[in-house]
């Protein structure tokens, strides 16, 4: 739910990796300052990355952008999908916008989420999508191991039952 410059100013120390949490205190455009939940798989992927150097992204803006242009283009066609080159780094805060709306009901939860100040600014973020196939790929897990596996697969925790079985899930 970033946007582009937000990503690109982001430092080390702006990530707990203990919490999984990361603090964005310097947002773009007026926005408000926010804390953001991050998933296991990000905090591994940052943790791959991770160097001495203060940023997490070296580099000025225009050649983050550039960058994130040309793995788009790269993607595209390796995967044979033209419609890819339409995605814009703004698309995934759009996606995020949507799917939190989607999952929670609570414009007021993604205006925080988004750092908007205004909700009017957050409602031309939360699209209208027909979720009509809410269909699951569900999944159970017993021991740690198997869970960690289920979450690095993109599965979402739902509970533990009371025989301490673990369930997940995933859309479709």
């Amino acid at each position: 739910g970033l946007r582009s410059g937000e990503a690109w100013r982001l430092k080390w120390i702006d990530i707990d990796f203990e919490k999984q949490i990361l603090t964005l205190n310097d947002p773009e455009k007026h926005g408000t300052p926010r804390i953001l939940k991050l998933s296991s798989t990000l905090i591994a992927m940052f943790k791959a990355i991770q160097t001495e150097s203060e940023r997490i992204f070296n580099g000025d803006l225009r050649s983050f952008r550039v960058l994130f242009r040309k793995y788009r283009n790269r993607m595209s066609v390796k995967l044979k999908n033209p419609k890819l080159q339409r995605i814009t780094f703004h698309s995934f805060r759009h996606r995020k916008a949507t799917m939190e709306y989607h999952k929670t009901k609570d414009i007021l939860y993604v205006k925080e989420t988004l750092g908007h100040k205004n909700i009017n600014t957050t409602l031309l973020y939360t699209q209208l999508v027909n979720f009509e196939s809410d269909e699951w790929h569900s999944a159970t897990a017993k021991t740690t191991e198997e869970a960690e596996k289920l979450v690095e697969a993109g599965f979402d925790y739902v509970c533990t039952t009371p025989e301490y079985t673990m369930l997940f899930r995933k859309r479709k």
